[in-house]
């Protein structure tokens, strides 16, 4: 058991040590250039691929959609009244908990435990999530709401592509296939050194406050999956990628959001790196369980 449980966990903490390795070594990584063409070029064409080139119903790949949606609508509820609780900024530490960080660790791990078909049910989770987070995460740390980062986001239109696809049934061109495989390939490896040099660059800040939250994160994903699967009677590898995808550490993208509008960087920096040195621990565990 320990040893299955290192072959999925390992590679993926390996890589990402390899990009904070490398940040500290002194060696220029080009963060920004590296995250746009993940972002813009490389998690589109996984999508699409995953998506298009599996044998996973579309029902389950809807279905995983709205669970998707649902436990992180739980998330801001269960998030918001804890805050409350802590008298905390919601601006400021609501993002944190409700989006995860269901891409740089949650994919490799989905598809490393699960295999292809978890791969696509954690894209699937994903879409929604990351989609969720462009729309929503930047206007919930400014105090103000916009649709434009939706329209311009590569991601929403692969999603909305992706959709169309498989739900019509088109057999796609071979080329396309291998140039999105190949595109798509780059994705999980340059997501998970990008983390590493990311997190190279953040420090412990109240490291108490830190250590809370990154629990009050992990409670909120697994109690909420576990809760809305129980309650839907949704059982099999949906269910245990959705408890997995939803108790994924802070996601680092609420740091750029709260360095971008001065939402105390320092701290949601603090719950990202924190969070994400829990987990090394947590998704072990739950896997195990799992």
């Amino acid at each position: 058991m320990i040893l299955e449980l290192l072959s999925v966990v390992a590679p993926v903490f390996v890589v990402a040590l390899v990009g904070l390795a490398w940040a500290r070594s002194g060696t220029h990584f080009d963060e920004v250039s590296i995250s746009r063409l993940v972002l813009n070029v490389g998690i589109p064409c996984l999508v699409f691929r995953s998506l298009t080139s599996l044998d996973v119903p579309p029902a389950e790949l809807a279905r995983m959609a709205g669970l998707a949606a649902s436990v992180m609508s739980m998330f801001a509820v269960g998030g918001f009244a804890v805050l409350k609780v802590m008298n905390l900024p919601a601006h400021t530490y609501l993002g944190p908990l409700v989006f995860a960080n269901s891409g740089n660790i949650g994919l490799p791990i989905c598809l490393f435990a699960f295999g292809d078909a978890g791969l696509a049910l954690g894209m699937a989770y994903f879409a929604v999530s990351s989609t969720c987070h462009v729309v929503l995460g930047g206007p919930l740390f400014a105090g103000s709401f916009s649709l434009r980062p939706f329209f311009r986001s590569p991601l929403t239109w692969a999603v909305i592509l992706t959709v169309g696809v498989v739900a019509s049934g088109v057999s796609v061109p071979t080329w396309i296939a291998r140039t999105t495989t190949l595109l798509g390939d780059i994705a999980i490896p340059l997501m998970l050194l990008t983390l590493g040099v990311s997190l190279s660059k953040m420090h412990p800040e109240s490291l108490g406050r830190s250590l809370i939250l990154s629990f009050v994160r992990l409670a909120l994903g697994l109690s909420a999956g576990l809760l809305l699967t129980t309650l839907l009677g949704v059982e099999g590898l949906t269910r245990k990628v959705l408890v997995l995808q939803a108790s994924m550490p802070v996601g680092v993208l609420n740091y750029l959001f709260a360095q971008r509008y001065a939402r105390s960087p320092e701290q949601v920096a603090s719950l990202v790196l924190v969070s994400t040195l829990v987990s090394v621990v947590s998704i072990p565990m739950l896997l195990a369980w799992l």
